[in-house]
C-alpha cells in the first residue's frame, strides 16, 4: 500500500505541484485542443502551432493571476 500511496503522490506532485492554477490552466487548453480538434476536424498542421500559443497563453495568464495574489 506504501507503494501505491508514493505513486500517487509522485505523479500529484509532479503534475500539480506547487500551483494548481497553473496545472488547471493548461489541462483545461489542452482539453479545448481536443475538442476542436475532434469536433471541427481542423487539420494538425494548424491546430498544433495554435494549441501550443494557447498553453503559453494560458500559463502566462495562470502565472500573474498567482502572483498578483
Amino acid at each position: 500500500m506504501g507503494f501505491i500511496r508514493g505513486f500517487g503522490q509522485f505523479w500529484y506532485d509532479l503534475i500539480i505541484g506547487d500551483d494548481w492554477k497553473i496545472a488547471v490552466a493548461v489541462v483545461t487548453t489542452l482539453a479545448l485542443g481536443t475538442v476542436v480538434l475532434l469536433a471541427f476536424a481542423v487539420p494538425e498542421l494548424v491546430l498544433t502551432p495554435v494549441l501550443g500559443l494557447c498553453l503559453m497563453a494560458a500559463f502566462v495568464i495562470a502565472l500573474r493571476i498567482d502572483v498578483r495574489d
